[in-house]
C-alpha cells in the first residue's frame, strides 16, 4: 500500500511524516521541495502474540510506504494546472491523506492568511476537480475525432463512461463517490484520476485544543463521505510522543486522553478505506503478515505470497487467530479438530492463519 501525504504550505506534511517514520524533524523542512518517500512496519498486536507463541527466526509485519508530496501551492491552479512532478507522485498512491491546518501560528502565516479548516478543503478538492476534468475533457476530444472516423465499440463505450464522469465532476462532485459498474471501473482505472482515489482528511489542531477533539471530531462529520473519511490530530504533540521511550508512550497518551498513536490510526483508516484484512503464516522460521481485500478467496489470497501457490493451489488449512491463541499452539487445534481444510473458494476472514497445500 501507498499514501500520499499533501497539503497547502504549513499544514504539517513535515512534522507528521516524520511522526509517522519516527524521525527527528529537519531544522527547516518547510523548504524541502522534493518528494520524500518511507517505509513503515504495521504494527499488529496479533502478530506479536503469534511470535511470543511460535519463537520464529524473523517476524515480518506488513508495510506501507508513505509519500510526502509537495507542490499543491495556494494559488489557483486553473490557468497552468497542477504541477506535472505533483500529479506523477501522486497519481501512484493507493490513498491520498490531505493534512489541513487547523492551527493558528504566527511564525508560520497560512498562505491565504486564514485559518478555515473547510476552506482549505474545498480548495484543494477544487483543485483536483478541475484537473480531472481536463483530463476527461482531453480524452472526450480524441475519441469523438476518432469515431467521427471510425466505428470502434471499445471507444464507443468508453465515451459514455466519460460523459458520465464529465457530468459528475461539472457537478463540483468527486469521482469517488460515483457508482460505476466494475466494466466502467476497468475502464477508467489507467487514468488514475485524483477525485477518484480513496482520500483521509487529517485537522492538524493546536496542542490547547486537544482535549476539545471529540467536540472537533463531531463538528466535522459531514467530512465523512463516500469513499473519504477524516480524524483530528495535533501532529507536533504526536511528533513528540513519537520520540519517546516506547514504554512511556502508552502513559503520556493516556494522560492526553489520546486512544492510540497517528501512525496505528492512520493505518487503520487507511484499511478501512481500502477495505484490506491480514491473515497470518506462521512457523519456527517466520510468522508473517499479508495484506489482502476483504472477500478474497483462499487461492486469490495465496497469491499474496507467490503466483505459485495460487496457480498450484490444492487446499487450505485454516485456523483463526482467536482459536489458536485460546488453545496455545497448533498441535492442540489439530487434536482437538479445529483446523478446516477449505478449497479454493473458501473466504478468508481478517485473523486467520493459513497453511496453504499446493502443486506446481
Amino acid at each position: 500500500m501507498q499514501i500520499g501525504i499533501t497539503g497547502l504550505p504549513y499544514s504539517g506534511k513535515s512534522t507528521l511524516f516524520a511522526t509517522l517514520l519516527s524521525r527527528k524533524s529537519e531544522s527547516d523542512p518547510f523548504h524541502k521541495k522534493e518528494t520524500e518517500k518511507g517505509i513503515v512496519k504495521v504494527p499488529d498486536v496479533r502478530l506479536d502474540r503469534l511470535t511470543e507463541i511460535f519463537n520464529p527466526r524473523r517476524k515480518v509485519p506488513a508495510t506501507i510506504e508513505y509519500l510526502k508530496v509537495p507542490g499543491l501551492e495556494s494559488q489557483s491552479s486553473a490557468a497552468k494546472g497542477l504541477p506535472p512532478q505533483f500529479l506523477a507522485n501522486l497519481k501512484t498512491v493507493d490513498v491520498i491523506l490531505l493534512i489541513v491546518r487547523a492551527f493558528d501560528n504566527p511564525l508560520y502565516p497560512h498562505p491565504l492568511n486564514r485559518i478555515d479548516p473547510q476552506g482549505d478543503i474545498n480548495f484543494v478538492n477544487s483543485e483536483f476537480l478541475l484537473n480531472d476534468l481536463a483530463i476527461v475533457e482531453t480524452r472526450i476530444e480524441r475519441l469523438e475525432k476518432q469515431l467521427s472516423k471510425i466505428h470502434n465499440l471499445s471507444f464507443q463505450k468508453e465515451l459514455e463512461v466519460l460523459f458520465k464522469c464529465r457530468n459528475f465532476l461539472e457537478d463540483e462532485k468527486p469521482l469517488r463517490s460515483l457508482a460505476l459498474l466494475p466494466e466502467e471501473d476497468k475502464i477508467l482505472r489507467g487514468f488514475q484520476f485524483l477525485t477518484a482515489k480513496p482520500l483521509i482528511i487529517v485537522l492538524n489542531i493546536d496542542e490547547k485544543e486537544i482535549q476539545q477533539t471529540p467536540e472537533i471530531t463531531k463538528r466535522y462529520a459531514n467530512l465523512k463521505t463516500v469513499n473519504t473519511t477524516y480524524t483530528v490530530l495535533c501532529a507536533e504533540l504526536e511528533k513528540e510522543i513519537s520520540e519517546l521511550d516506547p514504554a512511556e508512550q502508552p502513559l503520556f497518551l493516556t494522560e492526553l486522553g489520546i486512544s492510540e498513536p497517528a501512525l496505528n490510526r492512520l493505518i487503520r483508516l487507511s484499511y478501512e478505506l481500502l477495505g484490506y484484512i491480514s491473515f497470518f503464516t506462521v512457523g519456527e522460521d517466520e510468522c508473517r503478515a499479508w495484506t489482502i481485500i476483504n472477500g478474497d478467496n483462499a487461492q486469490k489470497a495465496g497469491r499474496a505470497i507467490h503466483s505459485d501457490i495460487e496457480r498450484g493451489f490444492i487446499r487450505a488449512e485454516v485456523v483463526h487467530y482467536i482459536t489458536l491463541l485460546e488453545n496455545g499452539n497448533l498441535s492442540t487445534c489439530r487434536a482437538k479438530g479445529l483446523i478446516r481444510s477449505e478449497g479454493r473458494d473458501y473466504i478468508v476472514r481478517d485473523g486467520d492463519v493459513i497453511e496453504f497445500r499446493f502443486n506446481v
